[in-house]
């Protein structure tokens, strides 16, 4: 088997921050993704301000953040490390046991490009540790669907902004990815079932941000559900 490529730009391994207030979390999470050949944990830390401090201190290329943290909980984290008002924001993934909307929705607009449950298994958080250093985003694809049916159930519903541009402003080919993106598939999942290589999804994927003025994947696919683009 081929390793994987590392995502930074100087080929380095991903550098990543795992901040949990339970020691055995931490640990189990450190021990899988030491593991991986691009992949190397830099830093721990059991609550949320020693997080925000660590991370803004060594700059990690991923920061996984635990929401119910003692001190400054997982979304206030987020906030001050990833958030809009952030000049050099970080990659942030949430990683958690709770599967509650709020806090779905609080990690999506403090500016996380990612949201695990923790009961995900260690293959899809190595994946989301991947997608967020090289720019990308993975939501837990149980957690994608219910939460855009119910953005399209009730569209009062408080999640990143989506901008309203015309469906005709988009190719056939980029709806497809569109439509993909809306299921939670990775760039990966959305070559292989396009039949397209991973440069070219991405390169549809800029020319849809840039269309649609979306900030991120997950505006993307929320602009999919809201304007009817999205498989049922």
């Amino acid at each position: 088997m081929t390793s994987p490529v590392p995502a930074t730009p100087s080929g380095a391994p991903i550098r990543v921050l795992i901040a949990d207030d339970q020691d055995m979390v931490r640990t189990g999470f450190r021990f899988f993704l030491d593991a991986q050949p691009d992949i190397t944990v830099v830093a721990e830390a059991a609550d949320g301000e020693e997080a925000v401090a660590l991370a803004r201190r060594m700059r990690p290329d991923v920061c996984l953040l635990d929401i119910r943290m003692p001190k400054l909980d997982g979304l206030a984290a987020t906030r001050l490390l990833a958030g809009p008002d952030v000049a050099d924001p970080m990659r942030v993934v949430v990683v958690t046991t709770f599967d509650l909307d709020e806090y779905v929705y609080g990690a999506l607009r403090g500016g996380a490009c990612g949201f695990l449950l923790k009961d995900s298994g260690p293959t899809l958080l190595a994946e989301a540790v991947r997608a967020a250093a090289a720019g990308d985003s993975l939501v837990s694809p149980s957690v994608t669907v219910r939460l855009l049916k119910h953005v399209t159930a009730d569209p009062k519903t408080e999640v990143p902004a989506r901008p309203a541009a015309p469906a005709d402003s988009l190719t056939d080919r980029e709806l497809d990815v569109v439509r993909l993106v809306a299921l939670g598939r990775t760039n990966a999942e959305i070559a292989a079932e396009l039949y397209v290589s991973l440069s070219t999804v991405k390169t549809h994927l800029s020319s849809v941000q840039l269309k649609l003025d979306a900030r991120n994947r997950v505006e993307i696919a929320a602009w999919a559900w809201q304007n009817g683009h999205a498989p049922l």
